[in-house]
């Protein structure tokens, strides 16, 4: 038997609301996640990708993800992974760093055997490269076989990767694949292979109410996928419906109900009611102890969308759909994917689009050209693939946040030796 911790998005560096604590709950969680697997004895802890929440994390990220990393290696335990989206370099990878140290294993096209099991890895791939991939994998002689990777994957919500592709076109015979991208747990068989997602193991974002965790999966007799929680912090969610003549009092009534102390607190206001000022509920929340405050008025909200003229039932499609008016080139449609896919706050758009300009236009001073009969002509126009946006899976508030990139990850996987020097 195989029995191994999946887990994944632990977004280590990641300073949600603009706060210390929560940055170090990041790291927290991940470190629970190991200890766990030191307890358990399980055979490999397996992440899918964003271990950190960007490609330039701080020295204190890397150096406490370098010591549990430690741990982990002296419980004898293997570190096996892949590269996601937030943290991918266009270089060298901070996974190929760990690895150096003989911390990690990257997972790739050759199979690591742990166990009765075959491990493979594909780090996340652009929706623009997808067709190009031949998911030819090198052959194992192992009971079982696992891919594990970055996306997200039909038949799950949101998905714009179809797991059932991947499952037939692989020249090995997957019995799961272990997935990582969305926020939310679920596992459901596909190809007759077990699909599943691991979660998040910090909330990234107010939507993912759920408790957080991981998955254990064992491969013994088929595969068995359980679901274990983690203690994280407090997240204490106050919905709120104002009747007529309802204000303040009621919705700081309804706060303080909670025990409010050292948690974050999500206030969702609707209904009717009079006017209220979010400020004078968050500071009712900060001064009865929690940690952070947030209150959203729907309402305000409604009025807004009501003042505003909207052709689309879907924002994303609106969005879509004015990309395609614009006949951007492919290369430009790239780029509008990197800046839109995912909606994990992130401060390195800027960076991310200067980087992956500058690399088009050395490979071709052509590449941003737009694209011949933009407008209206569906042959030169973009495609329904490379311009719809990814839904709020990969957590971030919007309301709080900028959108994240989607900087390129190394799909030839490996990339070379470098210095902690080069790396910083």
């Amino acid at each position: 038997m195989t029995r191994v911790i999946h887990t994944g998005d632990t977004h280590i560096g990641y300073q949600q609301y603009h706060v210390p604590e929560r940055r170090q709950d990041f790291l927290a969680a991940f470190r629970a996640v190991v200890r766990d697997a030191i307890d358990a004895d399980v055979a490999a802890v397996v992440h899918t990708g964003d271990l950190f929440h960007d490609r330039r994390p701080t020295l204190s990220d890397i150096m406490g993800t370098l010591d549990i990393l430690e741990e982990l290696a002296a419980a004898d335990i293997p570190f096996l992974a892949v590269v996601g989206n937030h943290e991918a370099k266009r270089d060298a990878q901070w996974l190929d760093l760990y690895a150096s140290l003989g911390l990690a294993t990257r997972l790739d096209g050759e199979p690591t055997v742990v166990g009765e099991t075959a491990f493979y890895g594909l780090d996340f791939v652009p929706r623009s490269k997808r067709d190009d991939l031949d998911y030819d994998f090198a052959p194992h002689d192992a009971d079982y076989a696992a891919l594990v990777t970055h996306g997200l994957f039909q038949p799950f919500d949101y998905g714009d990767w179809d797991a059932s592709e991947v499952l037939t076109e692989s020249s090995v015979d997957f019995d799961a694949l272990l997935l990582g991208d969305n926020h939310k747990p679920g596992k459901q068989e596909v190809e007759d292979a077990w699909v599943t997602y691991c979660g998040s193991t910090e909330r990234a974002s107010a939507s993912e109410r759920e408790d957080r965790g991981y998955n254990i999966v064992s491969f013994d007799d088929g595969v068995r996928i359980t679901r274990r929680g983690l203690e994280t912090r407090d997240f204490v969610f106050v919905d709120v419906e104002l009747d007529a003549e309802e204000g303040i009092e009621r919705v700081r009534s309804q706060v303080g109900q909670y025990d409010l102390d050292d948690a974050v607190v999500i206030v969702s206001i609707d209904g009717d009611g009079e006017p209220i000022a979010p400020a004078s509920i968050e500071e009712y929340a900060l001064d009865h102890g929690a940690l952070v405050a947030r209150v959203t008025d729907h309402r305000e909200l409604a009025a807004d969308e009501r003042e505003t003229s909207v052709s689309f039932a879907d924002p994303d499609d609106a969005v879509a759909e004015r990309v395609r008016e614009l006949g951007l080139s492919g290369a430009a449609r790239d780029i509008d994917e990197t800046v839109r896919a995912s909606k994990v706050a992130d401060s390195n758009v800027q960076d991310v689009v200067k980087d992956r300009v500058s690399n088009l236009v050395e490979e071709n001073p052509e590449a941003l050209d737009a694209a011949a009969g933009a407008a209206g002509d569906g042959d030169t126009a973009t495609g329904d693939d490379d311009s719809a946006a990814t839904a709020e899976t990969d957590g971030g508030d919007a309301d709080e946040e900028s959108t994240a990139a989607e900087p390129e990850p190394d799909a030839a996987g490996g990339g070379e030796d470098q210095s902690l020097e080069e790396f910083l």
